[in-house]
């Protein structure tokens, strides 16, 4: 089926998406700068329609061995293999049904996505570092028939399904090549689709989607450790894709390196379906230990992170630079450039050069989400030469609620809405402006999987609640203060959010990363702020020498915590403070667990 066929079939949906396009190109918005979108209905139609366009460009770089080198799969590949295996599941009887995906972040996962939303059933990506309880509750609670999944999740899978306690019919394993009793060989259902489609089965073809229907269920990972099935439809996501590269640029040139889990939606929409949208391409990471290699390999165009990873690699950059005695030489470049640059003159390629080539030396932009980063290192970032901006997102907006534009980054911002989406403060504190940040738009998802009662207390007047506390500037940029389930009251009435302290700590060259939280003293009646701290015992080592003690690492971080309580109102200061070697309990979107007793050294 031809992209205007599928039009055809579906004319309010294109009617819809032509004038989305429309609002676009006459919106007075200084901010949305980038204007060529195209109209897509739904992530068929965006497959169909990126095909016709950039049929031989390259949309996927992959290595067929661990340490080989790239391989580029084009767009014309990716619709074929996608149109086989998605006519190979739905001869399966999968129609309709949730199919669930499972594994690193590689081609194959991400065929098993696009067959499984382009015309068979629902997507239910699952997180690869859960345990296999956890696994088969989403799976029993998703109504999972089909599992796709590489070979280290084998013995897990085989299991679950002997037991007969979960309704899986059907296993997929993506690394074996011939199918048995047990599982089935991806690659043959690829093969037999290919087969199928040759002797006319169109069945997934010519599969029509229902744009507004539940395409897509993926389970959030609180830092409270309760899952929620989020309800995406086609159409969310399409709004997402249209919407954020009028404030960002993305064009048939870039390649997106993709380190971020695929089952989180920031990576799934906008790490690997935004690249397919604008006709882009994607380089898979082979893991963290192999960033640095795979950007020289790779050299991509735009890095998609999250604090801990970008701020690490900042971090990386000014020790290396300490080591080599050149940290002066390099504040001082910095600071000349900051001022050739008022008058036209960038001299980061040549000054930088080395900086840059560690991104792979044509990193256009570094963009982070997921949690707050330290304005200072994306200013430090776009200081060494590449554009560093910072976004807002929830999975129940698919995810994008705010991004910065690229010509316009405020650093200390979380971003602006993009164009067709609103961002409002409920009840926004009369001194401060504070309040809960609500989202609208196409990309609020439909509500909880089976879960109504947790759905109403979040989507309300066609507003979603997104339990961050937060406010707006006059420019209408959004600046997040912390989450709502997060916040201290004091005994007298006083907020403190725990994140800006964590923030004010993180300055602190000794220490690592940190938990802030308060208890109410029995006897005064007072709420105690503490901190629980895991040190940088890199930074401790320079300061202190190799052979400290505990008690002397411990005396050099509350120094600097008394320097930060005499610029702290009263009320605000940390009076307990709790050392720690071990890494804090996470999930595993590497976010510290704020609940968990053993993360406060309880």
């Amino acid at each position: 089926m031809k992209a205007s066929q599928y039009e055809a079939i579906k004319p309010q949906e294109m009617e819809y998406a032509l004038k989305r396009v429309e609002d676009i190109k006459n919106s007075k918005d200084r901010y949305v700068i980038y204007r060529d979108i195209r109209p897509i209905i739904d992530l068929k139609h965006m497959l169909i329609s990126s095909a016709e366009l950039f049929g031989d460009n390259i949309a996927f770089h992959v290595k067929d061995k661990v340490g080989g080198s790239y391989r580029g799969i084009t767009y014309n590949e990716v619709k074929s293999d996608t149109d086989a295996l998605g006519t190979a599941l739905t001869s399966m009887g999968l129609k309709g049904k949730n199919i669930s995906i499972i594994g690193d972040n590689r081609y194959e996962w991400a065929i098993s996505y696009l067959s499984t939303v382009c015309g068979t059933g629902v997507a239910v990506p699952l997180d690869k570092e859960l345990n296999a309880s956890e696994l088969e509750q989403l799976i029993k609670e998703a109504d999972v028939e089909c599992m796709i999944y590489t070979q280290k999740y084998e013995s897990v899978f085989l299991d679950m399904k002997a037991r007969g306690e979960t309704n899986l019919k059907y296993l997929i394993n993506m690394d074996q090549k011939i199918s048995d009793e047990q599982r089935l060989s991806w690659w043959e259902l690829i093969a037999a689709g290919k087969v199928l489609i040759e002797n006319g089965n169109k069945e997934f073809l010519d599969a029509v989607i229902d744009r507004d229907a539940m395409g897509v269920i993926l389970f959030t990972s609180g830092t409270t450790g309760i899952s929620k099935g989020v309800m995406l439809s086609h159409g969310n996501i399409a709004e997402d894709l249209m919407a954020s590269p009028t404030l960002l640029e993305v064009k048939p040139t870039d390649v997106f390196f993709s380190v971020l889990p695929l089952h989180h939606t920031y990576e799934c929409t906008c790490g690997f379906l935004m690249p397919l949208f604008r006709g882009a391409s994607v380089a898979y990471c082979e893991g963290l230990k192999y960033i640095v290699k795979n950007l020289s390999e790779a050299r991509p165009t735009i890095f998609l992170g999250v604090p801990l990873l970008i701020e690490g690699l900042y971090k990386k950059i000014w020790k290396n630079a300490k080591k080599t005695g050149k940290a002066k030489t390099l504040k001082r470049v910095i600071a000349i450039n900051r001022k050739t640059k008022k008058i036209g003159i960038d001299l980061a390629p040549v000054f930088f050069k080395q900086i840059i080539a560690l991104f792979g030396g044509r990193m256009k932009v570094i963009i982070c989400g997921g949690a707050a980063i330290d304005p200072e290192v994306l200013q430090g970032i776009r200081d060494f030469g590449i554009n560093a901006v910072q976004g807002y997102g929830l999975t129940e907006c698919a995810p994008i609620c705010a991004l910065n534009p690229d010509k316009y980054p405020k650093n200390d911002s979380a971003g602006y809405a993009p164009p067709g989406f609103g961002l409002k403060i409920h009840e926004p504190d009369p001194e401060t402006g504070i309040g809960e940040i609500c989202a609208e738009g196409g990309n609020v998802m439909l509500g909880y999987f089976n879960n109504p009662q947790a759905t109403a207390e979040v989507l309300k007047d066609g507003w979603f609640h997104t339990g961050d506390m937060g406010y707006m500037d006059k420019d209408n940029f959004v600046y997040i203060t912390g989450r709502i389930k997060n916040v201290i009251i004091t005994k007298n009435g006083k907020n403190i959010y725990p994140e800006e302290l964590e923030y004010y700590l993180g300055k602190i060259p000794y220490v690592s990363e940190s938990l802030v939280w308060g208890k109410d003293n029995e006897e005064s009646g007072e709420t105690l702020i503490s901190a629980s701290i895991r040190a940088d015992y890199e930074e401790v080592a320079e300061a202190l020498g190799e052979n400290y003690k505990d008690e002397e690492v411990t005396a050099l971080i509350w120094k600097e915590i008394d320097k930060l309580n005499t610029q702290l109102p009263f009320f605000k200061r940390i009076k307990k403070v709790d050392i720690r070697k071990e890494e804090f309990d996470k999930t595993t979107g590497k976010k510290i667990k704020r609940f968990v007793d053993s993360n406060k050294g309880i």
